[in-house]
């Protein structure tokens, strides 16, 4: 069973930046895509960004475009989000998510459903 922990959660204003992290139990390069969920008080389970195996695609929800970016080490086994011009709207309990499906096409990796492994979630919080 894999595991993941998060870390880099926290409470900041509104403009600030976060780093979360995101370590896995087995090697992330066996992990053929991996990737962040957040959900809100109330709301549903939101995609919020995801990256392929290799690293070389990446992809994210329209309201993080431009502010939020992933990356992985796979030396590391450890995948990050960094958080840029964070807004009061982007307080959540972030997920990370990681899952081994093949053949996945650029619309697989925004469903929760093609992740298998899930972390237990780190709370990001920002004031206005």
């Amino acid at each position: 069973q894999v595991q993941l922990v998060e870390s880099g959660g926290g409470l900041v204003q509104a403009g600030a930046s976060l780093r979360l992290s995101c370590a896995a139990s087995e090697r992330t390069a066996s992990m053929t895509n991996m990737g962040w969920f957040r959900q809100a008080p109330g709301k549903e389970r939101e995609f919020v960004s995801a990256i392929s195996r290799s690293g070389g695609s990446t992809y994210y929800g329209d309201s993080v475009k431009g502010r939020f970016t992933i990356s992985k080490d796979n030396v590391q086994n450890t995948v990050y989000l960094q958080m840029n011009s964070l807004k009061p709207e982007d307080t959540a309990v972030y997920y990370c998510a990681a899952g081994r499906r093949i053949g996945l096409r650029s619309n697989d990796y925004y469903q929760a459903g093609n992740y298998a492994y899930w972390g237990q979630g780190t709370q990001v919080s920002v004031s206005s």
